[in-house]
């Protein structure tokens, strides 16, 4: 019995040993702050690569991350380093640094102990930057600050990390000067992961509790589900249980994430890897669930799960109307490849059956309208983008419609009121660009809340704005305003009544539900006038007139006419009777005119994105 006790203790001795060698960590940092090379130097100086496999943002691997220097999918790598004669685990969990994929980031946040935080020793503090260190710090994370692109020739070392020392309060030798490009100072962020964060903490002998944090498709093997380990341990063949859809499943396959899937008996207590249970739909496997065994569950489910909440909505619709259903397969395939698309059917009289899509913000839509084209060669269009508004009737004032598409909002004369959602928009810039940024933020219907110095040149604002003003142009237009040197970020705070009204496009008198769009009546006028004139440039002139008609309801707000091509009917008349000219011209006049009455409008893809470019 002694004899059991003790191998009993031994045993839990060498697991805690085993969790004291293992370090979780994230990077967190703005778009082109050099995230990805300092994660490639990482992996080069551990020898995680071999010289065969090494290629630049070699985490990055989709085409268009590499093309547009962004990461869209987080990814996450297991490394081993030997640091003072003892091996240790580093799980190094890659975030995306969009404001777009915030969601992703915040979950890989929570299955961590400790952050790089990387700030561009050119460009100092951004605001990605802040509000993933906000939410790092939420998770009590310990934060590592680095100083990359310290070669760089326009490099400001000393004034940066003086910004730095100010927003975490931490002295100037914490932080730590590196170059992604050059592998300068990769050893000394390597000892500070070691020393700096704390190993995992965790029940090895605890039922199975572990944080989905990520989920990739593999066309052979179906879902690939990552997961953080907080309890217990996962192993081969166990049946376990996902806490948030009820699903159980058979483990086939758990193993540790190197460059290539490294498959294991187990996965222990305080380590990260990766499940195989031969899932078909993404649907089932939720970011941020928590995996439990079925037989002996968990009663601490890991906390902050929530749906993924689509912000902006655009309808997609095939070129071709034939291709429908290869679009709907196409569609399918991506959304198991990134579970934050949600799309439901839907039909236009202008451009027949599409899909009405919901994206986590503008970068999204654009990402999955090039990944169709790329990825399954499909020529598709996209509606005009808007977000999802809450109505509300005066037969039911408290029953809540939901209105993702214009065309769904009840009639103006049983309409209570619409509320919509807000933003808190934080934008830092240099103070010589206040005075424009601040009239494009009122411009957009936008309401300052705070204004703070971070440095005497550079500012932070803070503005509540609906959604709706920053889904067309305003980042383009916000970089334009502050010559490039303006970094944005957003977090929803909830809806607000808002006075909305439906402004349709009439074309030949024939509306076009698929230009409709949600406006506040302060701009409606405006816009409808614009919507008009850049219509008239963008449909090509046909055989008779077109009216384009912009209308609230039953009121037209504004008017342009696409003159007609006319054929020069009195050509061949040399000389004689006036009459003979007049009978022709009163003949091609009755023709035209009945034309007009069967006469289908041609609508060129530009048009439906011109209401996007309405202040070019």
């Amino acid at each position: 019995m002694k004899k059991s006790c003790t191998f009993a203790k031994h045993f839990q001795i060498t697991k805690n040993r085993f969790m004291k060698h293992i370090r979780n960590f994230c990077i967190i940092a703005h778009i082109d702050h050099g995230k990805s090379t300092l994660a490639d130097r990482l992996l080069d100086y551990t020898g995680s690569v071999t010289a065969r496999e090494k290629q630049d943002q070699l985490l990055d691997n989709m085409d268009l991350e590499r093309e547009r220097g962004i990461t869209i999918k987080s990814h996450a790598i297991q490394m081993e380093y030997m640091y003072e004669g003892q091996q240790y685990i580093l799980n190094l969990i890659d975030t995306p640094g969009h404001v777009d994929f915030s969601y992703e980031v915040s979950r890989s946040i929570a299955a961590c102990e400790g952050a790089l935080l990387i700030v561009d020793a050119a460009q100092s503090i951004q605001a990605q930057t802040i509000s993933n260190l906000y939410l790092a710090l939420e998770n009590d994370l310990e934060i590592i600050p680095v100083l990359n692109k310290v070669d760089l020739p326009s490099a400001n070392p000393e004034e940066v990390t003086d910004d730095i020392v100010d927003l975490l309060g931490c002295d100037p030798e914490e932080v730590i000067h590196a170059s992604g490009k050059t592998g300068f100072g990769v050893d000394n962020i390597l000892a500070a992961i070691i020393n700096r964060i704390p190993a995992p903490k965790g029940n090895p002998e605890a039922p199975l509790q572990a944080l989905i944090f990520d989920s990739v498709y593999n066309t052979f093997r179906g879902i690939e589900t990552y997961f953080r380990v907080f309890n217990g341990e996962i192993k081969k063949g166990q049946k376990i249980k996902f806490v948030a859809t009820g699903k159980e499943y058979f483990a086939d396959e758990v193993g540790t994430l190197k460059l290539k899937q490294v498959a294991k008996a187990s996965v222990k207590t305080g380590d990260v890897g990766y499940l195989i249970t031969g899932i078909k739909t993404a649907k089932e496997v939720k970011v941020g669930d928590t995996i439990t065994d079925f037989a002996n569950p968990t009663t601490n489910i890991v906390e902050g799960f929530e749906d993924v909440k689509p912000m902006v909505f655009a309808g997609i619709y095939p070129v071709d109307t034939e291709d429908y259903e290869e679009l709907r397969s196409s569609m399918e395939k991506l959304q198991l490849n990134d579970a934050s698309l949600v799309f439901a059917p839907e039909s236009s009289a202008a451009l027949g059956f599409g899909f009405r899509c919901g994206f986590l913000g503008m970068l999204h839509l654009e990402i999955i309208q090039e990944r169709l084209e790329r990825e399954f060669n499909m020529t598709v269009i996209t509606t005009v983008p808007n977000v999802s508004y809450h109505a509300f009737t005066n037969k039911n004032p408290n029953d809540i419609i939901i209105v993702n598409n214009p065309t769904d909002l009840p009639e103006p004369s049983t309409l209570n009121r619409v509320e919509e959602p807000y933003i808190k928009a934080t934008i830092i810039t240099k103070s010589d660009f206040i005075g424009q940024v601040m009239s494009l933020c009122i411009e957009k219907r936008g309401q300052i809340t705070n204004q703070t110095y971070l440095t005497t040149e550079r500012v932070e604002l803070s503005f509540d704005m609906p959604l709706a003003e920053i889904v067309f142009d305003f980042y383009d237009r916000l970089k334009t305003v502050s010559k490039g040197y303006a970094s944005f970020d957003y977090s929803p705070i909830g809806m607000r009544a808002s006075k909305l009204v439906r402004v349709d496009i009439l074309l030949n008198a024939q509306q076009v539900d698929a230009l409709s769009a949600l406006i506040h009546f302060d701009n409606a006028y405006t816009i409808g006038k614009k919507m008009c004139e850049k219509l008239k440039e963008l449909i090509p002139r046909q055989q008779f007139d077109i009216p384009v008609q912009a209308a609230i309801g039953a009121k037209i707000i504004s008017r342009e006419t696409i003159k007609a091509l006319r054929k020069d009917v009195t050509a061949k008349c040399y000389g004689g009777d006036i009459s003979r000219k007049r009978k022709l011209l009163e003949k091609q006049k009755k023709g035209k005119k009945r034309m007009r009455q069967v006469g289908n409008v041609e609508i060129p893809q530009q048009a439906f994105m011109a209401v996007l470019k309405l202040n070019d």
